[in-house]
């Protein structure tokens, strides 16, 4: 099924500006997330952007990375370095509500674009500043890509303790995790500045964002002091702590309770298992999880995915089908949420853009631009600036 993309609908950001000065993921699919809920993100970009780096299907430079990560926003190419076209971009800050940039600090100064320059010409801006590492450590300076800072957070660590290998989960979560905080702290600033009048400079390091997001769990005995235990979450540190193989394919099946337990055994006809003296009390004893997950591997081949599918969800057996990335169009969940949809792309013809996960009662979200190519709407957003001096 082809969608058409919405004409004009208010989002909940209708009539906040945002300037997207970043580069990669992180900052990009913050402000694209913005722009979904109603913002008008300008990007000021130059076609050598490394979001526009990779395989392409018509038009150089409108990549996957590129399509997903650049809808709701007009690009306008500008250099920088050049006095003339760096003073627009100056006029279109003034005009701005937000700006996020992952440029370096030092960059941003040589080009007179720091928080102080930008601050004195528009006071109540949000200026959003997101970096591999806080801008007051000794690591400031340091280049950090999304395998730097899942070291530097302790997620290496996390798998090699759980996995027996210190491997990088194979996602950007240190970029995705930080553009989700940076979103929501433009929204607390943007917040204050409506109380206050007043704009602020919100920083996002990386590392540290993810070392919070890392810990909430994983930091369990630490927690007190002295420590009551281990670092690390019991339960998703055992090498059972895994989707299972099915009769015809793979799926999460994780009992929680004994009852769980019971039902999923005596369903894989294993009355034996069923009453077993390890789920057969009030709890499952943490020292037991890692046996019984051994054992829900054993058991799951004896029915197949949809099988278990009623079964877990007659006994209330906490359970999902793994979805396969390439299929991922055809499921029935994905597909009747709208999570994915064919559109007509102005240049890329048929592609398929990612649905807006949130939904609003009043202010939906949607998707009202496809990605633009670099520097398309250049003339139009200077027109606009100029037509308002």
């Amino acid at each position: 099924m082809t969608t058409d993309i919405a004409d004009s609908v208010a989002g909940p950001l209708d009539g906040i500006r945002v300037i997207d000065l970043s580069t990669v993921v992180m900052g990009p699919y913050a402000a694209q997330i913005l722009g979904d809920l109603g913002a008008d993100v300008i990007k000021i970009e130059s076609p050598a952007d490394t979001v526009r780096v990779g395989h392409y299907r018509t038009t150089p430079g409108m990549t996957p990375l590129n399509l997903n990560v650049n809808r709701n926003k007009r690009s306008v190419s500008l250099n920088l370095k050049d006095a003339t076209e760096r003073e627009r971009a100056l006029r279109l800050v003034e005009t701005a509500d937000v700006l996020i940039t992952n440029m370096r600090p030092g960059a941003l100064k040589r080009l007179g674009l720091s928080y102080e320059d930008l601050a004195a010409r528009n006071p109540g801006l949000v200026y959003t500043h997101a970096q591999g590492f806080r801008s007051d450590s000794d690591r400031a300076g340091n280049a950090a890509y999304d395998e730097t800072v899942q070291a530097a957070s302790g997620l290496v660590d996390i798998a090699d303790r759980a996995l027996g290998e210190p491997v990088y989960l194979p996602t950007i979560i240190g970029d995705k995790v930080s553009s989700l905080t940076i979103a929501y702290s433009v929204l607390a600033a943007l917040l204050h500045r409506d109380r206050t009048g007043a704009g602020q400079l919100v920083e996002i390091p990386m590392t540290d964002t993810l070392i919070a997001f890392n810990l909430v769990e994983h930091l369990a005995g630490h927690t007190y002091e002295p420590e009551l235990g281990p670092t690390g979450f019991p339960l998703s540190m055992t090498k059972g702590h895994r989707a299972v193989r099915t009769k015809d394919g793979l799926a999460c099946v994780i009992p929680y309770n004994p009852q769980n337990f019971r039902d999923f055994f005596t369903a894989a006809g294993r009355p034996d298992l069923a009453a077993d003296p390890r789920v057969c009390g009030e709890a499952i004893d943490g020292a037991d999880h890692e046996a019984l997950a051994a054992l829900i591997d054993v058991c799951a081949p004896a029915l197949t995915t949809a099988e278990w599918v009623e079964v877990c969800a007659e006994h209330s057996i906490p359970m999902a089908p793994v979805l396969e990335l390439d299929r991922a169009h055809e499921d029935p969940y994905v597909r009747d949420g709208r999570l994915l949809d064919s559109v007509e792309h102005p240049t890329e013809g048929t592609i398929r853009t990612i649905g807006i996960p949130v939904r609003f009662s009043v202010t939906p979200g949607t998707i009202r631009r496809l990605a633009p190519v670099a520097g398309q709407d250049t003339a139009e957003v200077l027109a606009e600036l100029d037509a308002a001096r």
